[in-house]
């Protein structure tokens, strides 16, 4: 599992978040405070409180941790 923090603070950036997230075929959960979302669906992430950073968990081998976390690089905080 691969942990790391990121900002979503537009629309625009959750969309592209939840693009990213929809190419690999493993889990991947936001938590934020006591919610944990379906990184994959954009409804849930619209129901975080987009204000915090928020805590990316993803459900994979290394490689596939990477290469989300290259993919979402630039809201990583």
């Amino acid at each position: 599992m691969t942990s790391f923090s990121v900002m979503l603070t537009s629309v625009e950036t959750v969309k592209t978040f939840v693009d990213a997230a929809t190419l690999l075929p493993c889990d991947i959960d936001i938590k934020s405070g006591r919610y944990l979302i379906n990184a994959k669906s954009i409804m849930g992430l619209f129901s975080l409180d987009l204000s915090a950073p928020l805590l990316v968990e993803v459900h994979g081998d290394e490689a596939q941790g990477e290469a989300f976390r290259q993919s979402v690089s630039q809201f990583i905080i």
